[in-house]
């Protein structure tokens, strides 16, 4: 990671950029009396910051410039980057989620977009490139390694290496994308070794609990970060075997506080900050990377490291030239706060330009979404007997975790009735339904779940990562089957049904995952349904989020996908 140098400019361009960076011609804005964040020194330098072009011409004194603003000893900072991030995870489509996500302070993500290619492939990452272009926020693609992520469950596409290839390609790509078929690697699979082999700068990993001799395997293999430890020991023995550590904190996984102690003055440059998923509602109400740092912070990371974080290290690590720091050459991508304790954005700028303010963003993007990403939904008729477990006396049942998203196989005996195996929600043992939804083979995966706490009805969605099946848990056959006639009916979303009724439900027809309508009525929704999911009795605090994770094959050690139950240890 470098500064932007004279990329970009033309000679005159260059010529007026010496000139306002040594003090001899006004700049197109200069920032006043700004205490200003160096993340490099580790120091809060009291300065005015000239820009130019979009860029940032100097840090010192400097005379006055064609447009000031005076932040009175205000704290500026380079502006927030995620380091590892699904923005489909919001259920917004790109300019919303951009709305969402500026007016904390963020100024770049580093997407991995396997959501929207599970759907529909290398189309919908190009889609998500364009639409976000012209946004004040700069994307970044690792391009999706592993779709499907396993041969246990069925996505709407492929993308194999040569598919991968023309990803890499994107103008804003920058990487290979996470590596999360880590037993493929393991076993020296032919097809992870053309993905392996192709020429990208990074290598994003995916390695839960991945120790030992084990570990050694996958990272030899090229892998460079991972955002998927879960325990300290864990994180802390993937550092010194050479990962970069992303510290993730999003609406389901809580990892923050467990592995904040692995951040030292001596390992310091080796961390960074990543949300992975976010909903909306979060987005919207608690924070992005701001949310993080405030609550690093208040745990008690030091201030100035937390930015460092979220900040230049994430921008080293990804290759951001321009990105991560305050300092002549680099994009005037800036936050302005007032506490450093307590950090709360009040401005917001993007390449010099204010993009939001106290909160709400200052921009409108035209777009129109694709029509094609509006028609993914497509399911068999679905009869009741495919939603029946045959009696048995025990078997293997997902234990969901609060605040996780690796689960347990756990042994029960199961309520029988009747000849077949009944949820009983008394012992919080749910029915647990996953239909494979993009090309209606009809294929139905049944089992058990605990850990959701539902008493009556069914709650369900067509973001079942990662291959975006429709996934319901419920206490009723007949509202299970209620909820997935009404998520393929809304061509994708998120239903709560009881007793035949549809009391909350979330249109999401954008690749059956994301919302065409505005941050503010999609977070609406989205609450709406979560309260309902508690009315019907759910203990756990995001239970659709929770509920997504609940068919990913790739995450220890138990799931339900379309094409039934896989244990994974």
């Amino acid at each position: 990671m470098v500064s932007l140098g004279i990329e970009g400019l033309a000679l005159e361009q260059w010529r007026r950029l010496l000139r306002v960076a040594l003090g001899e011609e006004p700049a197109d804005l200069v920032l006043r009396h700004a205490r200003v964040v160096n993340v490099a020194s580790g120091e809060i330098e009291e300065a005015d910051v000239a820009i130019v072009y979009g860029r940032i011409a100097g840090v010192g004194d400097y005379p006055a410039g064609e447009r000031e603003i005076d932040l009175a000893g205000a704290y500026l900072a380079p502006s927030f980057i995620d380091g590892h991030v699904h923005v489909e995870s919001s259920l917004l489509w790109i300019d919303q989620f951009a709305r969402a996500v500026v007016p904390h302070g963020t100024g770049a993500v580093v997407t991995d977009p396997h959501e929207i290619a599970n759907v529909v492939g290398l189309p919908g990452i190009r889609a998500l490139a364009e639409a976000s272009a012209a946004l004040p926020l700069g994307v970044f693609f690792t391009i999706p390694s592993c779709v499907p992520a396993s041969p246990f469950e069925s996505a709407g596409a492929v993308m194999d290496a040569a598919a991968i290839r023309e990803g890499l390609a994107l103008p804003n790509a920058v990487a290979l994308g996470e590596m999360m078929n880590f037993p493929g690697v393991l076993a020296g699979d032919t097809e992870i070794y053309e993905k392996l082999s192709l020429p990208a700068r990074r290598r994003d990993g995916h390695a839960p609990g991945l120790r030992g001799h084990r570990l050694n395997a996958y990272i030899a293999s090229g892998m460079g970060s991972d955002h998927e430890s879960t325990r300290l020991e864990e994180a802390r023995e993937k550092l010194r075997r050479g990962l970069r550590i992303m510290i993730r904190e999003g609406s389901t996984e809580h990892n923050l506080l467990e592995l904040l102690p692995l951040v030292t003055d001596a390992t310091y440059p080796q961390c960074c900050f990543a949300s992975d998923d976010r909903d909306c509602a979060t987005l919207l109400h608690d924070g992005h990377v701001d949310a993080i740092l405030r609550k690093a912070i208040a745990a008690g990371l030091d201030p100035i490291r937390a930015i460092r974080l979220a900040t230049l290290n994430t921008a080293e690590y990804w290759g951001l030239d321009g990105y991560g720091l305050v300092a002549p050459g680099y994009w005037a991508n800036l936050v302005v706060f007032e506490r450093l304790d307590d950090i709360r954005p009040s401005l917001v700028l993007f390449r010099g330009e204010v993009v939001a303010e106290d909160g709400k963003a200052l921009f409108t993007v035209e777009r129109a979404i694709p029509a094609w990403l509006l028609d993914t939904v497509h399911i068999a008729p679905i009869e009741p007997t495919q939603l029946r477990i045959p009696a048995t006396a025990r078997m293997v049942a997902v234990e969901a975790i609060p605040g996780q998203i690796v689960t347990r196989a756990i042994e029960v005996e199961p309520t029988v009735r009747d000849g077949e195996v009944k949820a009983d929600p008394d012992r919080d043992l749910l029915k647990l339904v996953v239909v494979e939804r993009h090309r209606a083979t009809g294929q139905v995966g049944v089992g058990l779940v605990r850990g959701f706490g539902l008493k009556r009805g069914a709650i369900g969605s067509s973001i079942a990562h990662d291959a975006h099946n429709i996934v319901v848990v419920g206490v009723d056959d007949a509202d299970i089957l209620r909820t997935i006639e009404t998520i393929a009916a809304m061509r994708g979303g998120l239903a709560a049904v009881v007793a035949g009724e549809v009391r909350a439900q979330l249109a999401l027809p954008v690749a059956g995952i994301l919302s065409p309508e505005p941050l503010e009525v999609v977070a609406a929704q989205y609450e709406a349904v979560e309260q309902v999911a508690r009315e019907l009795g759910s203990t756990v605090p995001a239970p659709f989020a929770l509920l997504s994770f609940m068919a990913l094959s790739v995450i220890p050690e138990a799931r339900v996908t379309d094409r039934g139950l896989v244990v994974l240890r």
